[in-house]
């Protein structure tokens, strides 16, 4: 089914936010990105495009030069294909926030031993069977899991932080160590939850008066547990949200893991959103600054995942990857964000 064209002047309607038709120019850097960087997340993306983008990832995959440009002939090739528009809310406040995700990697073992207590659970027995779900106090119960989860351990960890890291995130890597000193590295992803709502450990930190909002990340939430060992299950139970996971093998490590989209995510190239904002496969313009440094953060991504507290127009969850400092920038990210989207013209 062809597109319709859209008008110069066109103001897009969805769910959660507006688009408003921009020019190229109103892109902050948009000349300066390597945006040749681009082209796997979003042919990754036109695996499984939609009706609106199966013309323009049609041109996409099949001329052999495109996955080959440098970032000039790339940015011209988008700009003949696409058109920006200025994402906003309802209201049309176009400011949002931008935050940070990443892959942990995470040592762990494959049976119950000393210094390794902690259960990554798969899919409950009985999880059909009960609505919503138990809710993470009670599953952490020292009287023992509930009888749908015995037997269920995909592994155990040894810190049940590093055990919440994995929940908040979705996916991780475990790395066992046999015996013999020979290691492996799977993957664990997302499988499923217990229908209880999401809370914020640091939301409840800031609400109990513990953390001051400008502090609450994830690093100083790993040192206020450590400073505080004996209301530690209190704050986790603050949580009600459970997930469990499926175990994945990890043939190439370079390779991202799966986001809601259903295909690979790219280091520091694709975000999460709210898919009622903006849909999955939309490539988007970023215009925010690094967490560490306040250096501007302007570049082309991919909208490839969401999560549960990825909410409202303009809302942007980072992905970092899994390697060098991925978890101090995701831990410290909350950012103001300014986003515009791509669409097929």
């Amino acid at each position: 089914m062809p597109v319709r064209p859209i008008a110069e002047d066109a103001v897009i309607v969805r769910p959660n936010a507006r688009w408003v038709a921009a020019a190229w120019s109103e892109l902050p850097g948009w000349k300066a990105d390597r945006v040749a960087e681009f082209w796997l997340p979003f042919l990754r993306s036109c695996e499984r495009p939609t009706a609106e983008w199966a013309a323009v990832c049609a041109k996409a995959r099949q001329d052999p030069l495109a996955p080959h440009l440098g970032d000039d002939a790339a940015r011209d090739w988008l700009q003949q294909h696409l058109r920006p528009f200025r994402v906003e809310s309802p209201a049309a406040d176009p400011v949002g926030l931008a935050t940070g995700y990443f892959e942990p990697l995470i040592d762990a073992a494959r049976a119950r031993r000393p210094g390794f207590g902690v259960p990554i659970y798969g899919l409950p027995a009985d999880l059909g069977s009960r609505r919503p779900y138990w809710t993470r106090r009670q599953i952490d119960s020292p009287a023992g899991a509930p009888a749908g989860l015995r037997g269920r351990e995909i592994a155990w960890l040894s810190d049940p932080l590093d055990a919440l890291v994995l929940h908040i995130q979705g996916s991780g890597r475990l790395r066992f160590t046999e015996a013999d000193g020979r290691r492996s590295i799977v993957r664990v992803a997302f499988a499923g939850h217990n229908d209880q709502p999401y809370k914020s450990v640091g939301r409840w930190l800031i609400d109990q008066g513990e953390l001051r909002l400008d502090e609450a990340s994830w690093p100083a939430i790993r040192q206020w547990a450590g400073r505080h060992p004996r209301r530690l299950e209190e704050m986790l139970g603050s949580n009600p949200r459970y997930i469990f996971f499926r175990e994945e093998p990890l043939p190439d490590p370079a390779i991202g893991p799966r986001g809601a989209q259903g295909v690979p995510l790219t280091p520091q190239r694709s975000i999460a959103v709210d898919p009622q904002s903006i849909p999955y496969g939309t490539p988007v313009w970023l215009d925010t600054t690094q967490p560490l440094s306040n250096a501007p953060l302007r570049r082309l991504v991919v909208a490839q995942d969401t999560g549960t507290a990825i909410r409202g127009a303009v809302r942007a969850d980072y992905f970092w990857g899994w390697d060098g400092d991925a978890e101090a920038r995701a831990g410290r990210m909350k950012q103001p964000l300014r986003v515009w989207v791509l669409w097929p013209r």
